[in-house]
């Protein structure tokens, strides 16, 4: 009897626990389900709103628009009678060049046979004067020698390819001038001399072949031709329209080619670009304005509005006129670029922390639990800030506000984000 009793006992004891721990897990599920829940909303509240308030920080907004730019340069063409022989280049792409300066040259009938015959030449005038090299001693043999070497020495030492070109020249220059000398130096009718002046009939005959071209005003050099020289200019800029520049039918970013016929001379000191701009800034824009271009290198340059034509589907082209930068343009002739219309700096605040009541702005300032209302001066929009700046006492003056409205915002105030009608209406 006694061991049925213990066993009904530990029954009840065992159904007892079963219902606690039961009772537990319930309990238990019960708070971690809400924990999740209250967790879920505080996220939720956190994305929806992420912040209810901001810290007033200096900061910069802009309107930037980009844009397919037309280049319209000042230029001119310069082309020799002997175009088909090829051209040697004396200045290099993006050289300055002072009007009557040598910019290259044509090759001349027979040109290759003539350098071939001096190359032959060269190398037995150099053994002579290697064997005759005390006899032809003088100051200026020696000089040379000493200048040669000098370059030589260098020139290992240099990576900029014209660099590298131009000790090349000086280098072949010396040589033909100490060969002049020791042609001097020699006797008549020796070896030496014959080769010198055989050498010397072939350069003249090279020389008096050839055609040289020379710049015909000051600016930059560049062999870049794509034949619109004459077509895109700054002769009359009326006739630049949305029409006009479609019809050029050129390809955004496509490199000019360079030419191996013809070189230009570019005005250095001011270059044109042309496009087509539907926004608000563009439609607006005047005759004089000044804004800032970002070329294809990020490069900012100033520029001014020169001329607008208003377009009939509520677009304006707008020609604009740049005084640096102008050689980074040589190689397009229609390449993408920025223009920022204007750019402003200062109190940067977001627009959800501005109110606007009877055409006036205003922020909520919070500080220590109590809000105060600040009127401000917005000097720069965009969609999502503000740049805004305190009223000088004449201004507020004239505005004819209440006494009691605070004016001044400073560096770190604290501003409410979307603030609510109640707490508007908590600080009248």
């Amino acid at each position: 009897m006694k061991n049925k009793k213990n066993n009904k006992d530990k029954r009840k004891i065992h159904k007892e626990n079963k219902n606690v721990n039961r009772a537990k897990i319930i309990i238990a599920s019960a708070v971690f389900i809400s924990i999740i829940i209250y967790l879920s909303i505080i996220v939720y509240n956190f994305v929806k709103n992420p912040s209810k308030s901001v810290i007033v920080k200096e900061g910069s907004i802009s309107k930037e628009e980009t844009v397919n730019a037309y280049i319209i340069r000042d230029e001119i063409i310069i082309k020799g009678e002997n175009y088909k022989n090829g051209m040697v280049k004396i200045k290099s792409e993006g050289d300055k060049v002072a009007n009557g300066d040598p910019i290259f040259r044509y090759y001349s009938s027979g040109e290759e046979s003539l350098k071939k015959k001096i190359a032959e030449l060269d190398e037995k005038i150099q053994e002579a004067m290697e064997q005759n090299n005390e006899d032809l001693f003088s100051p200026d043999t020696k000089l040379l020698d000493t200048q040669i070497d000098q370059k030589l020495e260098e020139i290992d030492k240099i990576n900029n390819i014209q660099t590298i070109k131009e000790y090349k020249k000086n280098i072949s220059e010396s040589i033909t001038k100490k060969a002049k000398i020791a042609g001097e130096l020699s006797p008549s009718g020796s070896y030496l001399k014959k080769l010198i002046d055989e050498r010397s009939g072939y350069e003249n005959e090279l020389n008096l072949g050839a055609e040289y071209i020379k710049a015909v005003k000051s600016g930059i050099i560049s062999y870049r031709i794509d034949n619109l020289e004459e077509t895109l200019n700054n002769n009359d800029f009326s006739k630049v329209n949305k029409e006009f520049l479609s019809g050029l039918n050129v390809k955004t970013g496509q490199i000019v080619s360079t030419s191996n016929e013809a070189g230009k001379i570019v005005n250095n000191f001011i270059c044109y670009i042309a496009c087509t701009s539907k926004t608000d800034e563009a439609n607006l824009a005047k005759i004089g304005d000044k804004v800032k271009i970002a070329l294809p290198s990020s490069k900012e340059v100033s520029a001014k509005i020169e001329y607008i034509t208003k377009e009939s589907d509520n677009e304006s082209t707008i020609i604009f006129s740049i005084t640096e930068g102008i050689d980074e343009l040589l190689t397009y002739r229609k390449t993408p670029i920025d223009i920022i219309w204007w750019d402003a700096k200062g109190y940067k605040v977001p627009n959800s922390s501005i109110i606007t009541e009877n055409n006036l702005n205003y922020v909520i300032r919070t500080k220590a639990g109590y809000l105060d209302k600040i009127l401000v001066k917005i000097k720069k929009t965009t969609d999502s800030y503000s740049i805004v700046t305190n009223y000088s006492t004449s201004e507020i003056e004239e505005l004819d506000i209440d006494s009691g409205v605070s004016t001044s915002i400073i560096l770190y105030d604290e501003l409410i984000l979307n603030p609510t009608e109640s707490q508007i209406k908590e600080i009248k």
